[in-house]
């Protein structure tokens, strides 16, 4: 059993900078890949990015494409998302997530297997 733990949310003005990260326990972190995922209020749960075991591999959504770099530290068992050039739209709770297929970035929330409770993310205009 995986637990994930979010930290590093709140509020920041549009064109701010904020650094989530997700702090792993209770498995072999280099046994998965890693994912964020946001929820706004009203809409779906939407795939932001993911990063395979080794951190060679990475994948992102176009809305975030070049403005939230992903990496992960294996040695401190922590992934993070750098998020830049924030905008209003990006307001969500972000949940961290891991997926037993190390190597895959998938961009679907049912495949990954472990999820951490979530942390809120506003930004204002």
């Amino acid at each position: 059993q995986v637990q994930l733990v979010e930290s590093g949310g709140g509020l920041v003005q549009a064109g701010g900078s904020l650094r989530l990260s997700c702090a792993a326990s209770g498995g072999t972190f280099t046994s998965y890949a890693m994912g964020w995922f946001r929820q706004a209020p009203g809409k779906e749960r939407e795939f932001v990015a993911a990063i395979s075991w080794s951190g060679i591999s990475k994948y992102y959504a176009d809305s975030v494409k070049g403005r939230f770099p992903i990496s992960r530290d294996n040695a401190k068992n922590m992934v993070y998302l750098q998020m830049n050039s924030l905008k209003p739209e990006d307001t969500a709770v972000y949940y961290c997530a891991a997926d037993h297929r190390s190597t895959i970035t998938s961009t679907r929330a049912g495949t990954y297997d472990y999820w951490g409770q979530g942390i809120q993310v506003t930004v204002s205009s």
